[in-house]
C-alpha cells in the first residue's frame, strides 16, 4: 500500500524536485529588434538566436509566425526549420522557390530572409524556439515589428553630352539627382559607374557612401588625388561628377546610382533600395601628337562690344601629335595674365577675377584638342585694353612631373567697350501716415525706363538722426535672392517683386523706434554689365506706443458679500502688438504683490494661489478684454487691484503706464444672529441661580460662539467670564478666587448658554448682560466674527423671610405642690421647611431671669432631667413642651420660651436666622394643694406680701441646700450631685 502512494507521488516530486533546482530562469530567445522599415520587393533579414540550453551544441529548430496589424489575435504560421508542414498553403510556394528561407547560422542561431517583400509581409514576427527539454525554464519565443514602405527613391542624370564623343583632354561634367518621399530619417549615397566595352560588371568611378565618405573607384585614385576627378554636392540631393582630361581608358556606358540607407534600432545601417540613372554612352578619340608650329589666336567677329556683351577669346594650337601631347594656355591682359589653364585642364584665375569666376562671369574651357576659349559675360567698361594668348608645351617625366618647354604668344588684340545710356527713374507711392504700432510698414517702389536686370535695396535713417548714414535693411538681387541685414534677421521683414518694375517692402510688428526716412534704391544692370541706380525715399512716422494703448480697470460689484466671487475686467485698447499682462494687488505698505502674468505667447505664470483666481481673455477687435475672478473672496482678497500691460516688440520689452486702482470691499454676510429676550430672575439666597442665553436665531448651521458674561451693579461692571470659539473659559479678573468655585458655564443644545451661580448671595444681585459673538470660516478656513448681540437679565437675591412665628399667649397658672405642669412651646410658623430650631425655657422672679434648660437643634428632641422632663409632640409638626415634675413651692414665677430658628447656607453653614419669644406663663404653686388658674390680678396686696416672703426664704433655704451639696462633691472625690432645674443647661441625651 505505502510503495503504491509513493509511485503515485513520484512524478510529482520529480517535478518539484526540478523546478527547485532550475528556479532561476536560464534559457533566453533574442530577435533582432525592431521596427524594422524595408522596401517592397527588397530583400527582409531576421537574425534569431537563443541560450541558455543545457546542451549548447545541440542543433536548436525555430519556428517563424506572424501576426497581421489588421487582425491582431490570428497568428500565422510561416515556416520552421524542421516541420514542413507548419506552412500555412499562402507561404508554400514562395518557400518551395526559395522566397522565403531560415539558414542556420550555427547550432543556436539563424537567419530568416524574404528575398522579395511584399506588402502584405507587414506585421508582428516571432520567433519561437523549440524546446528539446524535458522541463521549461526561460523565454522561448520573442518577437519585432516589420514595416513595408513603398519605394520611392528614383534618380536621374543631367548635363549629358549632346555629343558622346569626347577628344582625349577635353573635360566632362555630368549631374547626378536624387529624390525619395520616405517620411523615415535615411542617407542617400552616390555612386558612378563606367561599364567598359565587353565587360559585364561596371566599376566604380568615385562614391559617396552612407556615411558621407568619399572614395574613388579601383584604377582612378590617382587621378582623385590629382583632383582631375571630383564629385560636388550642389544641393541635399544633387551631386555633380567633375572629370578635368579624358582619357581613351574612360571610353563606355557611364551611369549614376543611388540607395537609400536607414538605421534599424541596433545602430545598424541596411539598405533599403537602389536605383540606377540611365547609361549614357561615351566615346574618347585619343590624341594625335605632332611637332609644335604656330600658336595663333582667334577673336570673336567684333572688336567692339557694348557693355554687359560676352567676350568670346579662342586660342588655337597647330602642332605635331597634338592629341599625345601636353599644353598648358594663357590669357593675358595687357600683359598681365587673367587665366591658366594647365597640362591636366586645371583652371586657375588671378585673385582679382576670382569672384568673376564664382559667379559664372569668366570661364576658361579646352574645347577640343587644339581650340582653348576665355569667356567674360558681361564685360564692364574695365575689360576693355590688349588681350593675347600665350601657350607652352609641357613634357611629363618619369616622375610624373611636368616640364615646361618655351612659351608662345600669339598677336594682341584691342577691345573696346562702349557704355549705353541709361533712362531707370524710381518713384515710391505715397502711404497713410502715420502708422500704428503693431501694424505693417508697407512701401511700394515703382521703376520705369528699364532695360537691363533689376535689384534693389531698402534703406533707412532714424529721425531724429544718430547718424548721417542710411543702414541697410534688406536687399534682392536681379535673380531673386534676398539678404537681410544682420540687425533685421530677427524681424519679419520681405520684399516681394509682384511684377518686373514693382518692388513691394513689408515690416511687419513696427514700433516707434521704426521711425525714419526709408530709402529705396533700385540698380540696374545692363546687357554690357555696367550698373546704374537711382534712389527714392519717404518719411514714416510710427506712433508712440503710450499714445495708442489704453488700459481700464472696472469692478463689475465693488461690494461683495464673503464667499462671493469678484470679476474685474482690464480693457485694454491696442493695435495688434504682442503684449504682457500682469494683474496685482496693493499691499498694506502700498507694495504690489503680482497675482498672475500672462505672456504674449499664451504662458501664465501664477504669483498668488492659482486655485483661487481665474483668467479669461476676450479679443474683441481693436481692444482685449481680460478678466480676473477671484473666486469665493475673503477679507485676505479685499483691497486695491490694478492690471498692468508691457509691449514685446523686437526682443524689448516697455512697461506701459497702469490701468486706474480698483477698490475691492468684502463684506460680512448679514448677522442672523439672534438671542431670546431680556427677563428677570427673583431668587432666594443660598439657592442657585442659572441664567439661559439661548441663541434663536443664527446666521450658519457651522457657526461658533464666543460668549461672555458681564455683571452691571451701581458699584461698576464687572467681567464674570470669558468663553471663546472653541469652548474655553476665562473669569474676569475681578472674580475672585473663592467665588470662581461656584460659577460656571454650560453650552447646550440650541444653541443654550447656561451661567449657574451657586448658593446666590445678596453681593451677586445685579444686571447680568450676555454678548454672544458669532463665528463664521471663510473661505480660506480662516474664522472671522460678525458684530455681537446681547440680552439682559436682572437677577434679584434677597434674604429669606422671618415667618417665625410662635403662640403668645399670657396665661397663670395655679396648682398645688408636688403636681407637675407644662410650660408649652408652640411655633406656629416658619421660615423654611428646612429650618432647624433651638429651644430655650426661661423661668423668671422679679428681675432675674434663670435659664431652665435648652434643647440644642442638633439634639433629639426628647429628653429627661431629674426634674425636668422636655417633649416633641410627632402629631403637631414644633410643638415642643417643657414639664416640671412635682412641682414645690420655688417653682412659682413666670416662664416662657426662646425659639432660635437656624437655616442651613453651603457657603457658610448653618446660620441662626429668626428668633422669636413666647408668650408668659405665671405658675403659682399653692401650698395647701389648691390648684386653680387664677385670673383676677387684684389680690390683695397683703396675701402677695405673705407669698413673696415665704417665696424668697424658700429660695434662700434651697440656695443654701445646693451650695453645700456643691462642696460636699468637690471634696467627694467626684460624686455626682443631683441635677439643679435653675442652674445647669442640660442638653438633651441623643
Amino acid at each position: 500500500m505505502k510503495s503504491s502512494v509513493f509511485s503515485l507521488w513520484r512524478p510529482f516530486l520529480l517535478i518539484l524536485l526540478g523546478l527547485f533546482l532550475l528556479s532561476e530562469a536560464r534559457v533566453n530567445t533574442e530577435i533582432q529588434a525592431g521596427p524594422l522599415y524595408r522596401v517592397v520587393g527588397s530583400l527582409l533579414s531576421i537574425s534569431c538566436n537563443t541560450s541558455g540550453f543545457s546542451n549548447v551544441n545541440s542543433k536548436k529548430h525555430f519556428q517563424i509566425r506572424m501576426k497581421d496589424p489588421s487582425k491582431p489575435f490570428h497568428e500565422i504560421n510561416i515556416m520552421s526549420s524542421e516541420d514542413k508542414g507548419f506552412s500555412y498553403a499562402r507561404f508554400i510556394p514562395r518557400i518551395q522557390n526559395s522566397e522565403m528561407s531560415i539558414k542556420h547560422v550555427d547550432s543556436n542561431s539563424i537567419i530568416f530572409e524574404i528575398k522579395y517583400l511584399k506588402k502584405e509581409d507587414e506585421g508582428v514576427y516571432e520567433c519561437s524556439v523549440v524546446n528539446p527539454e524535458y522541463n521549461y525554464n526561460g523565454v522561448y519565443s520573442a518577437t519585432t515589428v516589420v514595416k513595408v514602405i513603398d519605394n520611392s527613391l528614383s534618380v536621374t542624370s543631367s548635363d549629358a553630352p549632346t555629343s558622346p564623343s569626347y577628344n582625349e583632354g577635353e573635360a566632362l561634367s555630368l549631374t547626378c539627382q536624387a529624390s525619395t518621399n520616405t517620411i523615415q530619417h535615411v542617407h542617400l549615397a552616390f555612386s558612378w559607374y563606367i561599364r567598359k566595352e565587353g565587360e559585364q560588371d561596371a566599376k566604380p568611378i568615385i562614391s559617396l557612401d552612407k556615411d558621407f565618405t568619399l572614395v574613388p573607384g579601383e584604377g582612378f585614385e590617382q587621378r582623385y588625388r590629382d583632383k582631375a576627378i571630383r564629385l560636388d554636392k550642389l544641393d541635399e540631393a544633387t551631386y555633380r561628377l567633375n572629370i578635368a582630361e579624358l582619357e581613351p581608358l574612360d571610353q563606355g556606358q557611364i551611369y549614376c546610382q543611388a540607395q537609400e540607407w536607414i538605421q534599424d534600432p541596433d545602430r545598424s545601417w541596411y539598405k533599403i533600395s537602389q536605383k540606377d540613372a540611365e547609361e549614357i554612352p561615351l566615346t574618347v578619340k585619343a590624341k594625335v601628337v605632332t611637332s609644335m608650329s604656330v600658336v595663333e589666336v582667334s577673336l570673336s567677329p567684333q572688336n567692339e562690344l557694348h557693355e554687359g556683351q560676352e567676350l568670346l577669346l579662342s586660342c588655337g594650337i597647330k602642332a605635331q601629335n597634338l592629341a599625345k601631347r601636353f599644353f598648358s594656355v594663357a590669357w593675358l591682359w595687357e600683359g598681365i595674365e587673367l587665366a591658366k589653364i594647365g597640362p591636366t585642364g586645371i583652371l586657375t584665375v588671378r585673385q582679382e577675377y576670382i569672384d568673376r569666376e564664382r559667379n559664372g562671369e569668366l570661364k576658361a574651357t579646352r574645347t577640343g584638342n587644339n581650340n582653348y576659349q576665355l569667356r567674360v559675360k558681361p564685360v564692364k567698361t574695365t575689360d576693355k585694353g590688349s588681350y593675347s594668348c600665350r601657350a607652352w608645351p609641357e613634357e611629363r617625366g618619369e616622375d610624373g612631373n611636368f616640364n615646361q618647354g618655351a612659351a608662345q604668344d600669339s598677336q594682341p588684340v584691342d577691345i573696346t567697350i562702349f557704355t549705353p545710356e541709361s533712362g531707370l527713374s524710381v518713384k515710391m507711392e505715397n502711404m497713410k501716415q502715420p502708422v500704428s504700432p503693431g501694424e505693417k510698414l508697407k512701401l511700394i517702389c515703382e521703376a520705369d525706363g528699364v532695360k537691363g536686370q533689376l535689384s534693389v535695396s531698402w534703406k533707412r535713417k532714424a529721425t531724429p538722426p544718430t547718424s548721417s548714414l542710411f543702414a541697410t535693411i534688406i536687399s534682392l538681387n536681379e535673380n531673386g535672392v534676398t539678404e537681410k541685414a544682420e540687425a533685421f534677421t530677427s524681424r519679419e521683414v520681405t520684399v516681394t517683386r509682384p511684377t518686373t518694375n514693382r518692388f513691394v517692402f513689408e515690416l511687419a510688428d513696427v514700433a516707434d523706434s521704426d521711425s525714419g526716412i526709408y530709402e529705396c534704391i533700385v540698380s540696374e544692370t545692363q546687357p554690357s554689365g555696367r550698373t546704374q541706380s537711382q534712389m527714392q525715399n519717404v518719411n514714416v512716422t510710427v506712433k508712440s506706443i503710450d499714445s495708442v494703448v489704453k488700459v481700464v480697470l472696472r469692478n463689475r460689484d465693488p461690494l461683495v458679500t464673503m464667499g462671493n466671487d469678484v470679476q474685474l475686467m482690464c480693457k485694454v485698447s491696442s493695435p495688434r502688438v504682442p503684449m504682457t499682462l500682469t494683474w496685482s494687488q496693493e499691499t498694506e505698505d502700498t507694495n504690489l504683490n503680482t497675482i498672475v502674468v500672462l505672456y504674449s505667447n499664451g504662458s501664465i505664470s501664477w504669483s498668488g494661489d492659482q486655485y483661487r483666481y481665474q483668467v479669461q481673455v476676450d479679443n474683441q477687435g481693436n481692444s482685449v478684454m481680460h478678466y480676473l475672478k477671484v473666486l469665493r473672496a475673503s477679507h485676505r482678497e479685499e483691497g486695491k487691484y490694478q492690471c498692468m500691460v508691457s509691449i514685446f516688440l523686437h526682443n524689448v520689452y516697455k512697461k506701459l503706464p497702469a490701468s486706474n486702482l480698483v477698490n475691492v470691499k468684502v463684506q460680512n454676510p448679514e448677522n442672523k444672529l439672534a438671542l431670546s429676550p431680556s427677563h428677570t430672575i427673583a431668587q432666594r439666597i443660598n439657592t442657585d441661580i442659572q441664567i439661559d442665553c439661548k441663541v434663536t436665531s443664527r446666521t450658519s448651521e457651522f457657526s461658533l460662539y464666543a460668549v461672555t458674561w458681564e455683571l452691571q451693579q451701581d458699584a461698576g461692571n464687572k467681567t464674570i467670564l470669558t468663553s471663546d470659539r472653541n469652548g474655553i473659559t476665562t473669569f474676569g479678573q475681578q472674580i475672585e478666587e473663592s467665588h470662581r468655585k461656584r460659577i460656571s458655564m454650560r453650552h447646550t443644545d440650541g444653541p443654550t448658554f447656561e451661567l449657574t451661580i451657586q448658593q446666590a448671595r445678596i453681593s451677586d444681585k445685579g444686571i447680568y448682560m450676555c454678548k454672544v459673538v458669532e463665528y463664521l470660516q471663510d473661505p480660506w478656513g480662516e474664522w472671522y466674527s460678525l458684530s455681537d448681540k446681547h440680552l439682559t437679565t436682572v437677577v434679584d437675591v434677597t434674604e429669606l423671610e422671618k415667618k417665625l412665628s410662635i403662640e403668645k399667649k399670657e396665661v397663670e397658672m395655679n396648682i398645688s405642690i408636688a403636681e407637675d405642669f407644662s410650660i408649652p412651646c408652640h411655633i406656629t410658623q416658619q421660615s423654611s421647611k428646612e429650618s432647624q430650631f433651638q429651644v430655650t425655657w426661661f423661668w423668671q422672679q422679679g428681675t432675674k431671669v434663670k435659664t431652665i434648660f435648652t434643647a440644642y437643634r442638633n439634639s433629639t428632641l426628647q429628653a429627661r432631667n431629674k426634674n425636668v422632663v422636655v417633649r416633641y409632640d410627632h402629631s403637631s409638626p414644633h410643638q415642643f413642651d417643657l414639664t416640671v415634675l412635682k412641682s414645690n413651692l420655688e417653682n412659682s414665677g413666670i416662664y416662657f420660651c426662646e425659639v432660635e430658628e437656624w437655616i442651613h447656607a453651603p457657603a457658610d453653614g448653618w446660620r441662626k436666622h429668626a428668633v422669636e419669644k413666647s408668650g408668659n406663663l405665671n405658675v403659682t404653686v399653692d401650698a395647701e394643694g389648691q390648684v386653680g388658674a387664677v385670673t383676677d390680678l387684684t389680690w390683695r396686696a397683703s396675701t402677695w406680701i405673705t407669698i413673696y416672703v415665704i417665696t424668697v426664704s424658700i429660695c434662700l433655704c434651697i440656695i443654701t441646700i445646693l451650695t453645700c451639696k456643691l462642696c460636699r462633691r468637690k471634696t467627694s472625690g467626684g460624686k455626682n450631685a443631683g441635677h439643679s432645674l435653675w442652674t445647669e443647661q442640660v442638653p438633651l441625651d441623643t
